[in-house]
């Protein structure tokens, strides 16, 4: 649906509202020429009906794309939460990580002055046989002895030198190692939560330009569900227009035909007139027939009033035809199709939208009412809900303000094609249709 057929629409409306009321020339035109000109404003009523359907259709669509879109973007919102929770988390891991390979670093540093202390410790060993023994090696020490207790006493202390200086260089090795391997095992662990620190980040854009383009359709939806409801108020007042346009046409018909109707009699009625004339002229000299000509006179008299009565009886527009009486029919025409499937712009037992299944019921009383909400929420009279009677019509503001209508049975319950269930009755007096009700009751007069 294009918003360049509903301009054409309505200038057809403007064009056709100014022909008809150019004053004397419109009431020149013809009564076949009145009933063209309304049989071409129903085609276009029927043309904005449809268009309002469609309008309203595809509001709806986008009013469930919407719904459907703030989850995604809610379920968006929550993936980028946990994610940035798990990179704070990570961030914390990679800084634990790299105090601990820190303090590692200055457990080598530790070691490495462990290490060199040791190293002058044996250097002060060597040193100090070396001044007990001369500037000699230990073989030297050893072959210097003076008996062979004193060789014993200096094997025995040789030997325990040694022991001492292997046992420390081992320890000097084991230490350096555990501190390079509890380093390499840090490290690899710093590395990984990097990795995954970048993972992360990675991800975080990824669900960045999701939301990013989630908000744009939004927005593009937004700004689609604007023009719609603009739309729908343009084929709105269109359709009044057009209504207004219809009744005048319909007046003018009513006008047209009414006359020649009464001018139809008149001749008639002078007819049998001038032949009573001349039948009482003709027995002037007849004195009692003279009497009976005046009595037939008065009788004719009395029958040209009664056809001219019945003339314009038969002017007069006749009620629309229906299967029922009144609005007894109409609050009871929808219990037959319970269950009626919702159908968009379905306005049958084959199918109702909520606007349609009224427009239906009021037709089977013999009433002309909108077949869409918008149209509905302005006939007839408005009343208090505390003085709503049967076959009143309630609306509820569901995705617009009276975006729903049904009709009231009475008892705070309604009858009315549901979206969910079809055709169905309803309670209004609790749970969700009584959330939407606003209080907005009007009656058909």
């Amino acid at each position: 649906m294009k918003k360049t057929l509903m301009t054409v629409t309505t200038a057809g409306v403007v064009v056709l509202g100014s022909a008809f009321f150019g004053g004397s020339a419109a009431h020149a035109d013809t009564v076949e020429q009145l009933k063209d000109r309304q049989s071409q404003i129903e085609a276009d009523r029927a043309e904005v009906k449809a268009n309002l359907s469609d309008a309203e259709a595809e509001i709806a669509d986008v009013l469930f794309e919407l719904e459907e879109l703030n989850s995604e973007i809610e379920k968006v919102d929550n993936a980028l939460a946990k994610n940035q929770q798990t990179l704070d988390n990570t961030e914390t891991d990679i800084a634990s990580s790299q105090k601990e390979i820190d303090d590692l670093e200055a457990d080598i540093a530790a070691l490495e002055e462990k290490i060199e202390k040791r190293f002058e410790i044996l250097k002060e060993r060597m040193v100090s046989y070396q001044q007990q023994g001369g500037n000699i090696s230990f073989l030297e020490v050893l072959f210097g002895s003076q008996s062979f207790g004193d060789f014993v006493n200096r094997v025995s202390a040789v030997s325990k030198i040694a022991d001492s200086d292997a046992a420390l260089m081992k320890e000097q090795e084991e230490d350096k190692k555990a501190v390079e391997a509890k380093q390499e095992e840090v490290q690899s662990k710093l590395d990984e939560l990097k990795a995954k620190k970048t993972e992360l980040k990675e991800i975080q854009e990824t669900i960045e330009i999701q939301k990013e383009q989630n908000e744009d359709k939004k927005a593009a939806l937004q700004e689609k569900e604007a023009d719609l409801t603009a739309m729908i108020s343009d084929l709105e007042m269109e359709e009044s227009s057009l209504t207004s346009l219809e009744k005048e046409v319909q007046v003018s018909i009513e006008e047209a035909t009414a006359p020649a109707v009464a001018v139809a009699d008149t001749t008639d009625t002078s007819s049998e007139s001038n032949t009573e004339s001349n039948e009482s002229a003709a027995s002037s000299n007849n004195s009692s027939s003279s009497e009976s000509d005046s009595n037939s006179g008065g009788e004719l008299t009395q029958l040209s009033k009664e056809t001219d009565n019945e003339s314009k009886k038969e002017s007069k527009p006749e009620k629309a035809a229906s299967s029922g009486s009144g609005m007894s029919a109409v609050i009871n025409a929808g219990f037959a199709h319970l269950g009626t499937p919702y159908t968009w712009n379905g306005q049958s037992p084959a199918g109702f939208d909520c606007s349609g299944f009224i427009a239906w019921a009021f037709a089977q009383g013999g009433y002309s009412v909108p077949s869409y909400t918008g149209g509905l929420a302005g006939i007839g009279t408005q009343v208090s809900y505390s003085e709503a009677q049967p076959g009143d019509l309630v609306f509820f503001d569901t995705y617009k303000k009276n975006g729903h209508v049904g009709i009231y049975l009475g008892g705070g319950k309604f009858i009315g094609a549901q979206n969910s269930t079809g055709l169905a009755v309803a309670d209004m007096t609790s749970g969700y249709w009584a959330d939407e009700f606003e209080g907005h009751v009007r009656r058909v007069n």
